[in-house]
């Protein structure tokens, strides 16, 4: 199928999620450009487009890339699936990229990715929301996917370019809601992955794995309790025990490679410091205690070569 008339959607990332997402709208015929500093992944993609591997079988599709220094300007939707630590390059990006009124939306992991873009580009610009789907890098330009939804954040000044999105993901295939109730299911997905991803990362085990293991699970459970106490003292409810939310989607995506774990076994630097960490920093302005989370925190920054000072709070 050709591509349509519109203009183009401007994915930052060029990882799993970006490839699985990306893909899929490239494959029903949007116009896809994918933006990154990985070079492998650029050329892999220009010589055989993104390869996707799920349950329907393997295919590929057709996807543009560009480097940091050519993405294409005027676009008027762009999605950000780049790593937290690279939210502040992907915002200078969007500021040159996007259009007058153009809409960036974020599905990223974690607290502060929103706040980030916001700051540069505006915050009635950028809209939020979640990707409850899994995607595992196999090569450069090459993922498997497990289905799941994306939800949107519904809110009035991003209102129609979210709609508009999601118009465009449903025509892909892509399971997707729209809320204005985005804030709760952001704290239950990150009171998940703050339990889960460091644990799978630090073990080198799978989301399945780790309930085998009686102190594994054990921690999985506190860490998630941690953020569920965090997120009530801010006014947030889970609508639920937060340790078994952990537990039921750590069982879900048992045969999944936490993205963490990923990162941290080819050596890149993890999304770690707005996961645990945020919820350490939040939980101190909070008067909430965070130990296991907090313990997290160090361990993984401490794998990669990251160690936090002793005492310090702050994430460098």
């Amino acid at each position: 199928m050709p591509p349509t008339g519109r203009s183009p959607l401007v994915v930052l990332g060029t990882g799993a999620l970006a490839c699985a997402i990306g893909g899929r709208l490239a494959r029903a015929g949007d116009r896809v450009v994918l933006v990154g500093a990985w070079r492998a992944a650029r050329e892999a993609i220009a010589q055989r487009g993104v390869v996707v591997h799920d349950p329907a079988g393997t295919w590929a599709a057709p996807v543009e890339t560009a480097s940091p220094d050519d993405a294409p300007a005027g676009c008027s939707t762009a999605l950000v699936l780049v790593k937290g630590p690279n939210t502040g390059r992907a915002a200078r990006i969007l500021a040159r990229a996007l259009a007058p009124g153009g809409v960036a939306m974020t599905l990223q992991n974690g607290l502060g990715p929103r706040e980030t873009l916001a700051a540069t580009l505006g915050p009635d610009r950028v809209a939020a929301g979640v990707a409850l789907l899994g995607a595992l890098l196999l090569a450069p330009g090459e993922v498997s996917v497990v289905p799941g939804r994306v939800v949107l954040g519904e809110e009035d000044p991003t209102r129609e370019a979210v709609l508009g999105l999601a118009r465009r993901l449903r025509a892909a295939g892509q399971e997707v809601d729209a809320t204005r109730d985005l804030d709760r299911l952001v704290w239950t997905k990150l009171a998940a992955n703050c339990a889960i991803n460091p644990l799978s990362a630090l073990a080198g085990r799978t989301n399945g794995e780790v309930l085998e293991d009686p102190v594994a699970l054990a921690t999985l459970r506190e860490a998630a309790r941690e953020v569920g106490a965090v997120a009530a003292a801010r006014g947030t409810a889970l609508g639920g025990d937060a340790a078994a939310i952990a537990e039921q989607v750590a069982r879900a995506t048992a045969s999944n490679h936490s993205s963490m774990r990923q990162d941290l076994e080819r050596g890149a630097r993890t999304e770690i410091d707005s996961l645990n960490g945020a919820v350490v920093a939040l939980g101190r302005r909070l008067s909430v205690p965070t130990p296991v989370n907090e313990r997290l925190w160090r361990e993984v920054r401490k794998r990669e070569g990251r160690p936090l000072p002793a005492g310090s709070s702050e994430a460098g």
